[in-house]
């Protein structure tokens, strides 16, 4: 049927005709609606108008779906369901599939967590995950491929469009080979990190190398150490450290959701060694309540633990 004709059908003439073969026949389908059994037969006339076939044997008492009706009757009932969804969407049922974008280590903390608090809180909104690297998520965030991103501070997003909200302080973690002399250490510091090769977050080719966590907190302390390889891959970071390629300066929720047999996890003394991570959307995005509640069940969330201290970490 071409879209345009769809004006010419009545939503009360599909009720009428739904009534009448759910409580069998137009005397009862009027008392069901509460309207005169000649205005729900008119309404049935006129559907059959429309569509140049009988829906209903009036010679039987009560009247019954002809083959044409029965085989109309589940598109009329699957367009009322339809239509009351929309009723339901402007009368106060939050409903809606929002896009949430993480990077693979926030992804894997929060998203199972997400889905169970918005089931609890809104059972008619679903979340749909997609991940990708921290500067891939900003730029999708920005172009609209996402409602909500959940990404660190730095790299920055190259766009004075988006606003953020802190959810956790993390802190960098090193990683050393097992059999490495300060595998058994209470914690380094990045001197005694920076004297090593060293494998980072990030990719160098993509041009926000510096910009990375790891590389900011070198910069910060005045050192400049050589960098082997960089990858934005917890599993690959493991990897070229248990070979003896340099030591890990990794984020710690990426060593919590990442096999690490064969290395150890060593927390840097510095204060200031963390990722910021946060949930971002557009600023001048349109205000969709399913949004809102997916990001108050994001903020709500408690913040991942670190292993190698049982403590939380701080939260603004």
């Amino acid at each position: 049927m071409d879209i345009r004709n769809v004006h010419h059908y009545r939503v009360d003439w599909i009720v009428s005709f739904v009534a009448v073969a759910h409580h069998g026949g137009f005397s009862a389908a009027a008392k069901a609606l509460y309207r005169s059994q000649p205005r729900v037969s008119s309404h049935v006339a006129e559907l059959e108008r429309l569509l140049g076939t009988r829906l209903l044997d009036r010679s039987l008492q009560p009247a019954t779906l002809t083959p044409e009706g029965r085989a109309l009757l589940p598109h009329a009932e699957e367009i009322l369901r339809r239509l009351s969804v929309l009723t339901e969407l402007t009368g106060g049922v939050v409903r809606g599939e929002v896009r949430l974008g993480a990077y693979p280590s926030a992804a894997a903390y929060l998203y199972p967590l997400a889905v169970r608090a918005l089931h609890a809180t809104h059972p008619h909104v679903r979340l749909v995950l997609r991940e990708g690297p921290s500067v891939a998520l900003g730029d999708d965030l920005v172009e609209g491929a996402f409602d909500l991103a959940i990404r660190p501070l730095q790299p920055l997003v190259g766009s004075d469009e988006v606003a953020s909200q802190v959810l956790w302080h993390e802190p960098l973690v090193a990683v050393f080979r097992g059999n490495h002399p300060l595998a058994r250490a209470g914690s380094v510091r990045l001197a005694q990190i920076a004297s090593l090769p060293v494998v980072t977050i990030g990719e160098s080719g993509e041009g926000h190398g510096r910009q990375y966590e790891a590389n900011l907190a070198f910069a910060m302390a005045g050192l400049n150490p050589v960098i082997a390889a960089q990858t934005n891959q917890p599993q690959t970071l493991i990897s070229l450290v248990r070979h003896g390629m340099g030591t890990g300066v990794t984020n710690g929720l990426a060593m919590t959701t990442a096999n690490t047999e064969g290395v150890a996890l060593v927390p840097i003394a510095e204060s200031h060694c963390e990722r910021v991570v946060a949930v971002w959307w557009r600023a001048g995005a349109v205000v969709s309540p399913a949004v809102e509640a997916v990001r108050r069940a994001l903020t709500s969330l408690p913040a991942p633990q670190w292993p190698w201290d049982g403590q939380p970490p701080r939260r603004l």
